[in-house]
């Protein structure tokens, strides 16, 4: 099974059309046809339903794209490692984040990293900690910047000096709006919209004490933006960080107690790094305390003003 042959399966199952696809691929329809029919015989499936304008995938069709898109991601990705490598410092750094408020400190270092190295980019991918370590695991992301809690034991790492907020989201015409903060007595008998992550939750429920198993959970998620449609219409309160964001119709209100968590930036152990990975790695753990110092910098500033 060639990268070439997966690029060109890749091609027909996004156009559905093996014409399309051979123009696209500067291929004659038959040698496009005949490399798909060789890739089925040797894996010993049918990948397309063929019709007489367009061609779909079946299931087996659908898991190869999948594995696909990952292999070739790879292999592009291992391309562009070994081609920077005796050149000027330059090449792509695959990076994943959740929806944080940290995420900050991290376009704060690409930011300095690429005014030293112009010719560095970088691809982010969005996602929750499960999600990136899992890319980690398979090589298709250098690093992650990771909410807590997370087993981290398989990572080097640094952590970010942001505290994570949690609160509510609540629609501004709810009573619990007009609150400074809300309690787990308030929102006991509330419809929850929860994240999706197990972990994450665990830490919700101990937050909650008593009242977890008496809560409403209508429905969990992991992208904001979505649930807030969810939270406005239905009028229930997505449990989140404060993201410092804003949607029409909705207020966000802090927990209390309080409940805040911590973000890391993580590698794997042991892990033979491009040079330019390698390079932001060292760049990160120089500039991360910098910049922790900096807040506090502010933060301090800050508090001196208002006691005046």
């Amino acid at each position: 099974m060639e990268i070439r042959v997966l690029r060109y399966f890749l091609m027909v199952a996004r156009e559905e059309n093996i014409t399309k696809a051979a123009n696209l691929l500067h291929l004659t329809q038959p040698t496009l046809s005949r490399q798909l029919m060789q890739l089925e015989e040797e894996l010993g499936v049918t990948l397309f339903h063929r019709g007489k304008h367009n061609i779909i995938l079946t299931e087996d069709g659908m898991l190869l794209r999948r594995r696909a898109e990952e292999i070739v991601s790879l292999a592009d990705k291992t391309m562009d490692d070994f081609q920077h490598r005796q050149e000027q410092l330059a090449g792509t750094i695959a990076i994943g984040s959740g929806e944080l408020q940290s995420s900050r400190v991290l376009t704060q270092l690409i930011t300095l990293f690429q005014k030293e190295n112009p010719l560095v980019t970088f691809t982010i991918y969005s996602g929750n900690s499960d999600n990136i370590k899992e890319r980690i695991e398979r090589g298709l992301l250098d690093i992650g910047l990771l909410q807590e809690p997370v087993d981290i034991s398989k990572y080097s790492f640094i952590r970010t000096p942001v505290q994570e907020q949690w609160g509510i989201l609540v629609r501004t015409d709810s009573p619990l709006a007009q609150k400074d903060c809300v309690t787990p007595e308030d929102l006991a008998d509330v419809p929850l919209i929860m994240p999706a992550r197990e972990t994450v939750r665990n830490e919700l429920f101990n937050w909650f004490g008593s009242y977890a198993e008496s809560l409403r959970i209508i429905a969990s998620g992991n992208l904001l933006y979505n649930l807030a449609f969810l939270a406005r219409d239905s009028g229930s309160c997505i449990l989140t960080l404060n993201l410092g964001c804003s949607y029409e119709g909705l207020r966000f209100v802090h927990l209390c107690p309080e409940l805040k968590g911590g973000t890391v930036l993580v590698w794997k152990k042991a892990q033979v790094f491009s040079p330019v990975a390698s390079a932001f790695i060292d760049f990160s753990k120089n500039q991360i305390p910098v910049i922790a110092q900096q807040s506090f910098t502010a933060e301090q500033s800050l508090y001196n003003h208002d006691s005046f």
